[in-house]
């Protein structure tokens, strides 16, 4: 795997505080742990983080002693640092939030019995404030870091596929050839899988996000791949479907085609200053055309970056818009019970004039029997 440039992580504590003032708070207690990442560079299990005007403070615990200073210091990041057991920490939380009026939590990751002890026992002389978004907010736009991240993990995503597609031809269970699948993805260099792998053939395939069984592959059938590797934190997404020779039927055939064109009419659309649900329309309208409406259940994709699903939403109802830097997927599917499924999904960056794909496995559906 190649030297990744870095990401601008120091400047990240920075555009958060521009943000403090419209949420109406004069601190932050972060709690969820892949925001603490994206502004600290500390990838530990346990940590809070408390965000003020003119300081920050990462506070964890013993096992993160020495790991928490070498992951800041890389990242270029200015925190103070307090470890301690839970009272410890709360006391380094205290101190931090001490005179601090307003402090804002994080709504969607801080639970109705942890909010009532922040509340009781850690910041009692303080207004809790509930925010949302403020770090996700920032974390749309990725840098060019954080791109090369994505582009990796999609690479290696596109190799492992060509290494083990082969032996979708041999009678392989789906279980086994996930499990085939991932071993490449981790041989190639990725930390693992950004999700579990979704291997679906034949009648399982009408269900879009099923679990690997010990179902065997058979010839005419199509089978949906949906896979991604993570790097660095970094996340792919990918599906590609395929079958063992030709499909036993035209109706099988007729639905990649459709799925295939609709696809690539989303990809064409993705670009600076389009709606997002505007791109989901296209995608969509083809699907009904061919009379499939139904048929498609899910959201046409969504933003990709730390976390395997994040912002921007590309549904019917998304109110986004798809600006240069975002990482998003196009993903329509057909799902016919009785015949099977088909997605396909690419990972692309939203470019000024349209977008770049990251994902480059090919398309091609049949494979030799």
């Amino acid at each position: 795997m190649s030297e990744l440039p870095r990401m601008d992580v120091a400047s990240r504590l920075g555009r958060l505080r521009e943000r403090m003032p419209e949420a109406e708070c004069d601190g932050l207690l972060l709690t969820n742990l892949v925001n603490i990442r994206y502004l600290t560079g500390f990838t530990g299990s346990a940590a809070l983080l408390v965000v003020l005007p003119d300081d920050a403070v990462l506070v964890s615990d013993g096992r993160y002693t020495f790991q928490s200073a070498e992951e800041l210091a890389a990242a270029g990041v200015e925190a103070r640092i307090e470890i301690g057991a839970l009272s410890g920490q709360r006391e380094a939380v205290t101190g931090a939030c001490k005179g601090v009026a307003r402090v804002g939590l994080e709504a969607t990751n801080v639970s109705w019995s942890r909010q009532r002890a922040f509340a009781q026992d850690w910041l009692p002389d303080s207004e809790l404030v509930a925010t949302e978004n403020l770090v996700e907010e920032l974390r749309r736009v990725k840098d060019d870091g954080e791109i090369a991240r994505i582009a990796e993990a999609c690479r290696i995503a596109d190799e492992a596929l060509a290494r083990v597609r082969h032996r979708l031809a041999e009678g392989v269970t789906e279980a086994d050839f996930a499990l085939e699948l991932d071993f490449e993805i981790r041989t190639l260099g990725a930390s693992g899988n950004s999700f579990e792998s979704i291997v679906a053939s034949g009648p399982n395939g009408a269900k879009p996000h099923a679990r690997p069984s010990d179902r065997r592959v058979e010839p005419g059938e199509l089978i949906v791949l949906d896979f991604g590797a993570m790097v660095d934190g970094y996340c792919s997404d990918m599906t590609r479907t395929l079958c063992v020779g030709a499909p036993a039927s035209s109706t099988l055939e007729r639905m990649v085609e459709v799925v295939t064109e609709s696809q690539a009419a989303g990809v064409a659309a993705v670009r600076a200053g389009a709606g997002a649900a505007g791109v989901d329309r296209v995608c969509r309208d083809v699907i009904a055309d061919a009379g499939w409406a139904d048929a498609f259940m899910h959201s046409t994709g969504h933003g990709v970056g730390l976390d395997i699903h994040e912002a921007p939403t590309v549904s019917a109802t998304s109110t986004d818009t798809l600006v240069a830097g975002q990482v998003v997927t196009v993903e329509p599917g057909v799902y016919l019970p009785e015949y099977g499924g088909v997605r396909i999904e690419d990972t692309v960056v939203v470019t000024d004039d349209g977008c770049r794909r990251l994902t480059n496995a090919p398309k091609d559906l049949v494979l030799s029997a």
